[in-house]
């Protein structure tokens, strides 16, 4: 492995064994990226969850919740919980599925469509800002990266 020690801003502060553990500096970046994308959400209502919500079924007319809370790793109870309060804001309309009535179909209301458009708009600046080091090619390089961490989540 390359000389970490040598990436890191000088504070002094000797990290140890954490300097080479992906695990560690993906949480820290996690926590940067989280801090930044609320300050730049801030206004709008939205949190991560919700955005997340919304941009799959944005992408998925008529999807039901169930499916939602699958492809987000969203526990049943939890996602109930959010289309509610999605509902409740007017950003999402429900409907019972015309090929299952024990499930919903979900689509955005125009509100929503506003809302995530907004949202999208504030996100990809605020992406724009965080990667700004990184060029184009490692940028979906990381991406790519990363999904394969997550896939081995779901399998």
């Amino acid at each position: 492995m390359a000389n970490l020690q040598e990436e890191r801003p000088d504070d002094g502060v000797e990290l140890g064994v954490l300097t080479d553990l992906a695990g560690y500096h993906l949480r820290r970046a996690s926590a940067a990226f989280a801090a930044d994308f609320a300050r730049v959400l801030e206004g709008t209502g939205m949190r991560q969850v919700l955005f997340g919500v919304l941009s799959v079924v944005a992408a998925n007319p008529d999807i039901n919740q169930g499916m939602v809370g699958r492809s987000l790793g969203i526990q049943r109870a939890n996602m109930v919980a959010l289309i509610n309060e999605l509902v409740e804001l007017n950003l999402v309309e429900r409907e019972v599925a015309k090929d299952d009535r024990r499930a919903f179909a979900l689509r955005l209301s125009p509100i929503g469509q506003d809302i995530l458009a907004e949202c999208i708009q504030r996100i990809r600046a605020h992406e724009e800002e965080m990667l700004s080091d990184l060029a184009h090619d490692e940028r979906g390089r990381l991406i790519r990266l990363l999904m394969r961490i997550e896939a081995k989540e779901r399998s």
